[in-house]
């Protein structure tokens, strides 16, 4: 059982002091701390000068280079993971362990045997800590009221989806020595970046039942892929696209769901807000019926302060965050599957990949060509 107390703020450590934990994760925590919920007493990197200058900074009273020995130390009661995805299982369940609560940075890890590596760490009790994922489009108002629109039934059945993260990265981005591999990035664009868009497409749409994918190496030299796409079935019968590119000049992310009585759609780049959705009727469907639609609410745009919110609000009532076990662990199937299809040129269904599978333990599952050079499951193929 965790030692947090209801009334008090979350004692929080930041693991990794990097660009991402500066411009989304502090920031979310200081705005909660302002209202006495969150507290932020530790920082953790294995730069000895980079945790000691932010710390400095933004006044947190512990810095460590040792992640161990500062939750020994500071006993936090939330864990937030701004590190690169091949610590995080490691990082997860030293947490875990200690009687933390986990918020990770997404990609959650790079392959379904370390997530539920992770899952296997948590204690598993009612009111006990877990681990949950950073999916932040899932928490502002645009995606709740859509949410809840498609839950009621009120446009109709789903029946057709596109899911778009069309980016761009130069060499530049490239040429930091853990991105575009396997084993540090834990795969390309379908996993590092359209990760964000997937997962709300999958919140929307509900239980995904089949995937066919592809993808492609066609500027970078990188491990990974630099594009991808998929046809996708979902267990009620919709069908749906799903396109990552780190290719495209002219950037954007995208979804669109046609449903029986309107089409729903968001276009943004890195988070929207409610004036980024739009709902088309369907032909006679009534006008006042329309305007109840696109009422919206306040705006809440997506971002790390609104799944912030939500993922304190639940440590607080003792409730599963929805980022958290199954729901975070289906968006990674989802991509493993994905990787899979395209490198086996087969359709994978929900539930195919398990222990035994090599996808369930590495997402290149030692495909010729896709396998990192010289390792063991690409030289058994060879």
């Amino acid at each position: 059982m965790s030692r947090h107390r209801s009334n008090a703020p979350l004692r929080t450590a930041v693991v990794g002091t990097g660009s991402i934990a500066r411009s989304s994760h502090l920031p979310a925590l200081r705005t909660l701390a302002a209202e006495g919920r969150t507290e932020v007493v530790a920082a953790v990197d294995v730069d000895e000068r980079a945790v000691r200058a932010f710390a400095g900074e933004f006044g947190i009273p512990h810095a460590s280079t040792d992640l161990d020995a500062a939750l020994a130390d500071v006993r936090p009661d939330l864990v937030v993971l701004c590190t690169p995805p091949a610590v995080h299982r490691e990082q997860s369940a030293a947490a875990l362990r200690a009687g933390a609560w986990v918020w990770c940075e997404k990609p959650p890890c790079p392959s379904l045997a370390d997530y539920d590596a992770v899952q296997a760490a948590e204690k598993g009790g009612e009111g006990d800590p877990y681990a949950s994922i950073v999916f932040q489009h899932r928490f502002g108002s645009g995606a709740r009221h859509v949410r809840r629109l498609l839950a009621e039934g009120a446009l109709g059945r789903p029946l057709v989806a596109h899911c778009q993260t069309t980016w761009y990265r130069d060499a530049a981005y490239y040429a930091v020595p853990w991105r575009g591999r396997w084993a540090a990035e834990g795969g390309g664009p379908a996993m590092g970046h359209g990760i964000h868009q997937t997962d709300l497409l999958l919140d929307l749409m509900g239980p995904w039942s089949e995937v066919r994918g592809m993808a492609a190496r066609l500027v970078h030299d990188v491990e990974t892929e630099d594009v991808s796409t998929a046809q996708v079935r979902f267990a009620d019968g919709a069908l749906a696209t799903v396109v990552n590119s780190v290719l495209s000049p002219d950037e954007i992310s995208r979804i669109r769901i046609d449903c029986e009585r309107a089409t729903v759609e968001v276009t943004h780049l890195y988070g929207y807000r409610n004036a980024d959705w739009r709902i088309t009727p369907a032909p006679g469907v009534p006008e006042e019926t329309a305007a109840r639609w696109r009422d919206f609410g306040p705006d809440e745009p997506s971002s790390h302060l609104a799944q912030l919110r939500a993922l304190v609000g639940d440590i607080e009532a003792g409730r599963r965050h929805p980022t958290s076990g199954q729901g975070g662990r289906r968006t990674l199937e989802f991509i493993t599957a994905l990787y899979k299809s395209a490198f086996t040129g087969a359709a994978v269904r929900a539930g195919d990949i398990a222990p035994g599978d090599p996808y369930y333990t590495e997402l290149h599952g030692g495909a010729p060509g896709w396998a990192p050079a010289g390792s063991p499951k690409e030289e058994d193929r060879a």
